[in-house]
């Protein structure tokens, strides 16, 4: 039985209307936009998971938080811990609660597509969160450049040490979930790179779901089947632990190139380390400070005009998109995103091994 994950932070005076165990934060006198409050105030926010990556544990919560506290906004904060069933039953209840707006982290397209058509039907206004919802109804798209993601991966991987100077490059790619849209412009995006260097030749590509025990699978039968890998292309850090934990089995650990996203501890760990080449650092800042004053404004009764539009693969509509742009983080700037408080020195360097390795990285542990 799965359990949903909800955040509790306190509230001044509107928690008791809002169903039993959704979480609140800030209150309820001014909007974002300025001037009088609006008639609601109520912002849902429906997280998908815990296990694809740690920032949907802390640092997503976390900075949402803020932000609503911020922008005067009561925000109501909930966990699908992978159940898109969960994911849909959160809605219906924020819905039922009077939220205005309610931003979406889709577990797959069909669940997302159905939670949006339910807001319409209550006139509640949908924000796609990080991942769009193909085929969906979302007024906007809040998220990172997912192509220059995957365009900043495939570069930073034929820069990598352990095949820079190499005139012949094998390799294998293990891609995120593939009801993922950002899976699909990560991969787009790391394709159009490495499809067009000189040398490189794929050997296999096959996804890995976003899940650790899935990636360590896949990997354990593709460097059985091809014991000459050289570069692994792995979407994002919790995957890449599962190949670097393969590699070091073999003794091959920094000896073969791999890849990840997300600036995880670990991922920062393993990229002091040598095992891992970079991550990629999206700070969800980028993101969640966007996305909560956008809630704030249209709570406000205003229509904001996106800077951009991204295009729905499954129906060809154009979404209004705010995208940010991301960073790669080799051994380099290793110390940026603990320095900008994304992740704390204390996650990254929790023993004495690595906080000798830190040190030696800019990272100053208290």
């Amino acid at each position: 039985m799965r359990r949903t994950l909800r955040t509790v932070v306190a509230v001044t005076g509107v928690a008791t209307a809002m169903t039993a165990g959704l979480v609140a934060c800030g209150n309820n006198k001014t909007s974002s936009a300025g001037g009088a409050p609006p008639a609601n105030t109520k912002v849902g926010i429906l997280l998908p998971d815990t296990a694809s990556s740690p920032r949907w544990v802390a640092a997503d919560p976390n900075e949402l938080k803020a932000q609503c506290a911020d922008n005067k906004l009561t925000c109501f904060i909930d966990n699908a811990n992978g159940s898109a069933t969960t994911q849909q039953s959160q809605a219906q209840a924020l819905i039922n609660a009077g939220v205005g707006v309610l931003l979406v982290v889709n577990l797959d397209p069909g669940s997302g597509k159905a939670i949006e058509a339910l807001a319409q039907q209550h006139n509640v206004v949908t924000i796609d969160y990080d991942r769009l919802t193909s085929g969906g109804t979302a007024s906007y798209y809040v998220s990172y450049d997912n192509v220059k993601v995957g365009e900043d991966q495939g570069t930073a991987l034929t820069q990598a040490p352990q095949v820079k100077d190499k005139t012949a490059v094998n390799y294998v790619e293990i891609d995120g979930a593939p009801t993922d849209n950002n899976a699909t412009q990560f991969a787009q995006g790391y394709n159009s790179v490495l499809s067009k260097q000189p040398g490189w030749n794929k050997l296999a590509d096959q996804t890995g779901n976003w899940d650790a025990a899935t990636a360590q699978t896949v990997f354990t039968t593709m460097l059985g089947q091809h014991p000459d890998i050289n570069a692994v292309m792995v979407a994002n850090d919790t995957m890449a632990q599962s190949v670097i934990n393969v590699l070091k089995s073999q003794g091959l650990a920094g000896k073969v190139a791999v890849s990840g996203q997300d600036s995880t501890a670990g991922g920062l760990d393993n990229v002091m380390a040598g095992t891992q080449a970079f991550t990629i650092y999206k700070p969800v800042a980028g993101e969640a400070d966007v996305a909560i004053k956008l809630a704030g404004q249209i709570l406000a009764g205003q229509k904001p005009t996106a800077p951009t539009t991204v295009k729905d693969p499954t129906n060809g509509r154009a979404v209004p998109a705010y995208l940010a742009d991301p960073t790669v983080i080799t051994k380099a700037n290793v110390a940026k995103p603990v320095t900008d408080g994304y992740v704390t020195a204390a996650a990254v360097c929790p023993t004495p091994a690595l906080v000798q390795l830190c040190a030696a990285n800019g990272i100053k542990t208290p």
